[in-house]
């Protein structure tokens, strides 16, 4: 069967080494909280001296990025502290968003030298002075989310933000790596958080780029239990969810992935019906049919080099190949659902969000920032498939 995951969120390049925020290789601008966060003592950890002040919607926290450090059950994959990072908007909606940064499922992807995924968040220290760009230029009138709260849940557990196992791989050998896939342990405390110190909002953003993607659109479920007044909008970046049933079958059960499926909605709920069998169209779907007030959306390159090539480590085939099964899945979902949409552009590129790109690229007459808007401030929007497509 076709995995509910696809394992990517870096380019085969190279770009793991720095999957920051922005383009996932560059940071947004913003202060950090000053202070010392508190890391392992009530597991909730808090940034320093604030200058917002307390208001009757969100927490007190400084202008800028907030660096929060939790403690507790959290981790990344190889032991490392985690942290997130909170930027007070002055709206009453959330922005929640998962960050990319590749996957590993045995003891070469995730290997100290040839892993293939981002296993720490210290590049988070990193953010004040960086240059924002895409939807984190939240001085930009263009920015469609410019005003909102945004809470960004960065990745490290190589589980695609979904994961609650602690592994060792090639165990008895040489080779042994240990690795805690704790994905869903990490972003529960940050949806515990987010809970907790804002009060109603009107709507909650769920997006994500790559990896990134699929954290949006499981955890978006979770979102909406939680917030039951707000609107919920999910937006995947560069996430189909394409790959080879063989890799299925072998890799993915190392994660415990199940424990992260919304159990409130009986279809995926793992005590009633086997998910692991399912597919990401199907997850799309039974998550729109029970929440039909609010909106899902993906957006894909034609031929995103990125997922072509993921798709082609796992055994799959050519891009054409990945490409005629990415829209067959979005066809299949936008059958099942009148809720959801997609945005198709052409060529190869892999995510929109944290680039400039997000006000340039225009397909077809509809610039993707216009369409974006529509999605998050309007009634919502149509599908977008670029005509003549190719991968130039």
């Amino acid at each position: 069967m076709i995995s509910l995951i696809l394992i990517l969120g870096c380019s085969p390049s190279g770009d793991t080494a720095d999957p920051s925020i922005g383009s996932q290789s560059t940071s947004p601008t913003g202060t950090s909280g000053a202070g010392t966060s508190g890391a392992g003592t009530s597991g909730t950890g808090t940034t320093g001296t604030s200058t917002t002040g307390t208001t009757a919607f969100g927490p007190d926290l400084e202008a800028g990025w907030n660096i929060i450090e939790p403690g507790g059950e959290t981790t990344c994959a190889r032991g490392d502290p985690f942290r997130y990072a909170v930027r007070p908007g002055t709206s009453d909606r959330i922005v929640v968003e998962w960050i990319g940064g590749g996957a590993c499922w045995d003891e070469l992807t995730c290997g100290y030298a040839d892993a293939i995924f981002s296993d720490n968040t210290d590049w988070m220290l990193d953010i004040e002075g960086e240059v924002p760009v895409g939807i984190y230029d939240h001085q930009s009138d263009a920015n469609p989310l410019a005003d909102a709260h945004h809470i960004v849940i960065p990745y490290c557990t190589g589980d695609v933000h979904w994961g609650n196992a602690s592994v060792v791989y090639g165990e008895g050998t040489s080779n042994e790596v240990p690795i805690e896939h704790k994905g869903k342990v990490n972003t529960e405390t940050v949806l515990d958080w987010i809970s907790e110190n804002y009060n109603s909002p009107s709507q909650v953003v769920a997006t994500g780029c790559s990896a990134g993607a699929y954290g949006s659109i499981l955890w978006s479920a979770h979102l909406a239990d939680r917030f039951p007044s707000a609107q919920v909008v999910q937006f995947g970046d560069a996430g189909a969810g394409i790959v080879t049933d063989a890799w299925f079958a072998e890799s993915f059960p190392s994660w415990n992935a199940t424990e992260a499926f919304p159990a409130h909605i009986p279809s995926l709920d793992p005590a009633r019906n086997n998910v692991e069998e399912q597919d990401t169209a199907y997850l799309y779907s039974q998550i729109a049919a029970f929440y039909p007030e609010h909106r899902f959306s993906q957006f894909h390159a034609y031929a995103d080099s990125t997922q072509v090539f993921y798709y082609q480590a796992m055994g799959g085939g050519d891009a054409s190949e990945w490409t005629a099964q990415m829209l067959a899945s979005m066809d299949t979902i936008e059958e099942a659902v009148p809720n959801f949409s997609s945005y198709v552009a052409g060529g190869d590129r892999h995510c929109i969000i944290g680039s400039n790109d997000f006000y340039t690229l225009d397909t077809d007459g509809t610039p993707i920032v216009d369409w974006v808007d529509a999605l998050v401030n309007s009634d919502g929007v149509d599908t977008v498939r670029c005509t003549g497509c190719d991968a130039e």
